[in-house]
C-alpha cells in the first residue's frame, strides 16, 4: 500500500508558513528514492561527503549550486510538495532559474502591489529604505531629492571604503555599452552588484513578491530586486569590491570576477544576507500602512 504523504500528493502539503526556508545544496546529486528525497553530496567547504535525507516536505526552497545535479523524479516530487527549486551560483551569487516560488497564499504580493499603487505609501517605503540604508530618516519626501542625498552619501561611502582598502578610487563610472573599459575598481562594482542583485532575487522569489513594482526604482522589470540589493551596497556589495580589486592589485594572477564572486559568497554565509535580505521584506510590506 502507498502511503500518501510519501506520494507528495496535496492533500500532505505542509502550509509554507509551518515550514522551515531555505536549504543549501552543492557538488552532488538531488534524486528520489522510495518516495523520499535524496542527496548524495561529493563533498565541499560547506557540506561534507555524505547521503543525505533532505525533509522537502518542511521546506520552502531548495538551493542547487555548483556541480549540483537534480533527477526528473525529485523534481516531480518537490512540485507535488509545492517545495521550489532554483539553480543558484556559489553562495546564492547567481540565480538561474525562477518558476513560481515561496508562500503558497498571495498576502505579501498583494500586500505590495496595494502599496506601491499609492503616491503616499510608495514614498514612505522609500522613505524607510533609505532610513535602514543610512541610519536616519532623510529630511525630505520628494523622491528626487532623496535620490540626490542618496548620491551625495554614496559618494562619500565608496571615498572611505576605498581609503579602507587601499584602493586608487577617482569616482564611479560605468559605461553600459563597454562595462570592461572601466578601471579595476569600478569593474569590481559591477561584479559585486551583480552578485548581491543575485541574492536580493532570491529572496524576492522566495516571499514570492513582485520584481517590477519598486518603490525606489522605477523602469526595471526588477525594480524591486534593487531595492532590496541596494541596502546591502555599504554593508556588502562595496567592501566585497574593494576587497576583491586590493587582492587583485597586489596578485596580478588572480581573476577579478572570480575573486569577487569567491568574496561575495563568503560574505553571503557569514553575514546571513540572503536571510537577512528576506527579513527586510517582510518588515519592509508588513509595516507598510
Amino acid at each position: 500500500m502507498v502511503l500518501l504523504g510519501r506520494l507528495g500528493l496535496e492533500t500532505a502539503r505542509i502550509p509554507h508558513a509551518d515550514r522551515h526556508g531555505l536549504v543549501w545544496l552543492e557538488r552532488g546529486r538531488l534524486h528520489a528514492e522510495d518516495g523520499t528525497l535524496r542527496f548524495v553530496a561529493a563533498g565541499s567547504p560547506t557540506l561534507s561527503a555524505r547521503d543525505y535525507a533532505i525533509p522537502f516536505q518542511t521546506l520552502s526552497l531548495v538551493l542547487l549550486g555548483p556541480g549540483g545535479s537534480v533527477t526528473q523524479d525529485a523534481l516531480r516530487l518537490l512540485a507535488r510538495h509545492g517545495t521550489g527549486l532554483v539553480a543558484v551560483g556559489e553562495g546564492g551569487v547567481r540565480l538561474y532559474s525562477a518558476p513560481q516560488l515561496g508562500p503558497d497564499d498571495s498576502t505579501l504580493a498583494r500586500r505590495q502591489a496595494r502599496l506601491w499603487a499609492d503616491a503616499g505609501t510608495r514614498t514612505t517605503l522609500a522613505r524607510r529604505m533609505y532610513a535602514w540604508r543610512f541610519g536616519e530618516i532623510l529630511p525630505d519626501a520628494d523622491l528626487t531629492v532623496l535620490r540626490g542625498i542618496e548620491g551625495a552619501r554614496m559618494k562619500e561611502s565608496y571615498r572611505l571604503l576605498a581609503q579602507k582598502f587601499r584602493v586608487p578610487w577617482h569616482g564611479r563610472r560605468y559605461d553600459r555599452a563597454d562595462p570592461a573599459a572601466a578601471d579595476l575598481p569600478n569593474q569590481a562594482l559591477n561584479h559585486a552588484a551583480t552578485a548581491v542583485e543575485g541574492a536580493a532575487l532570491i529572496a524576492v522569489a522566495a516571499t514570492a513578491t513582485i520584481p517590477q513594482l519598486g518603490f525606489v526604482h522605477e523602469d526595471s522589470a526588477s525594480a524591486f530586486v534593487l531595492d532590496i540589493a541596494d541596502l546591502a551596497r555599504t554593508s556588502v556589495t562595496v567592501p566585497v569590491a574593494f576587497a576583491a580589486a586590493r587582492a587583485c592589485l597586489d596578485d596580478g594572477r588572480l581573476l577579478l570576477e572570480r575573486e569577487v564572486r569567491r568574496r561575495a559568497a563568503e560574505a553571503f554565509r557569514k553575514e546571513q544576507v540572503i536571510p537577512a535580505l528576506i527579513d527586510r521584506i517582510k518588515q519592509l510590506l508588513d509595516g507598510g500602512g
